[in-house]
């Protein structure tokens, strides 16, 4: 008779365990369909044989798409040399990736700081400052960046005025140009995660710190940077994996000529007609991303335990 409830009890949790199932299965569906679906595409278009006018060959598999990644046969004689364009657009990509990241955070930090340290009541309002650029649409953005750094703008006239430099600086279609337009696009995504850890943050602990005699240096680094270290990894991933993956910025601010992985993904499904090597282009963006997003959160779980600890 003791086994009766027990019974009764699984069963139930079996049955509600079917009916969150079933309820979720939408939701699952549309995630299916929408997201790994075209994953799927992408994967199965790195195999295949190139179509002659920009399409793949259905039923006709090969890894050339993937080959030609990273190397090359020379047209004349077959002779497999490393792809070095590819290697410098993966190279260029990863490190103006990189390099936007540690700007948005050296730039991002004290402004996050500035704004978390402001009364309650004028902190909507700054908040409010830095989430202005989002009301404008990307493209309109980035031109607005080139009317700035090209050579009649308003950083050479502005030079040029004060007697600093005789001819304009070319800035623009430069990596220097790339990094100055994602550092733009991308730093309110590193100050919001930052200013909302920052807000959370007891900043008697700072003030502790100092009744302790440790310097500036040290309150942030044993204080202020593991409290809010949420918020900086968070601000890290947002801003790292779109500049990887940009687009929009490396055509107009490059010109064409400085290109990102973004642009050569389009180049290859575009003028290349090359759908399986584009494929095979944009899987890799993504093993990038997720290995990235790996180290982010191992270090990140690495870092939290030891401080427990």
């Amino acid at each position: 008779m003791a086994r009766e409830p027990e019974l009764a009890a699984r069963q139930a949790h079996r049955a509600e365990i079917r009916s969150r199932w079933l309820l979720s299965a939408p939701a699952l569906i549309i995630i299916f369909v929408a997201a790994v679906g075209p994953l799927f595409v992408m994967l199965a278009y790195s195999v295949m044989v190139r179509g002659d006018y920009g399409d793949v060959r259905f039923g006709e598999f090969s890894s050339e798409g993937w080959f030609n990644v990273f190397f090359q046969r020379d047209i004349f004689d077959d002779t497999i040399t490393y792809a070095d364009a590819h290697l410098s657009i993966f190279w260029r990509s990863i490190r103006l990736s990189l390099i936007t990241t540690v700007s948005t955070l050296i730039l991002g930090f004290p402004t996050a700081y500035f704004i978390a340290t402001r009364p309650r009541h004028t902190r909507e309002v700054w908040v409010f400052l830095i989430t202005i650029p989002f009301w404008t649409n990307l493209l309109i953005r980035t031109f607005a960046m080139q009317e700035v750094i090209r050579n009649e703008g308003v950083v050479n006239t502005l030079l040029q005025a004060l007697g600093v430099i005789d001819q304009p600086i070319q800035i623009l279609y430069t990596d220097w140009a790339i990094l100055f337009g994602m550092v733009y696009v991308y730093l309110p995504l590193m100050v919001l995660p930052l200013y909302a850890s920052m807000e959370r943050l007891d900043f008697r602990l700072v003030e502790a710190g100092y009744d302790l005699y440790a310097g500036r240096f040290a309150v942030l680094r044993r204080i202020i940077l593991p409290l809010v270290k949420p918020g900086l990894v968070a601000g890290s991933i947002l801003v790292f994996i779109p500049s990887l993956g940009a687009y929009v910025t490396p055509r107009v601010l490059g010109g064409g000529k400085n290109m990102m992985l973004g642009n050569l993904i389009e180049l290859q499904f575009g003028a290349g007609r090359n759908w399986p090597l584009g494929a095979a282009l944009s899987i890799t963006l993504m093993v990038i991303v997720m290995v990235a997003l790996l180290f982010y959160v191992r270090n990140a779980s690495r870092s939290g335990a030891t401080g427990h600890g």
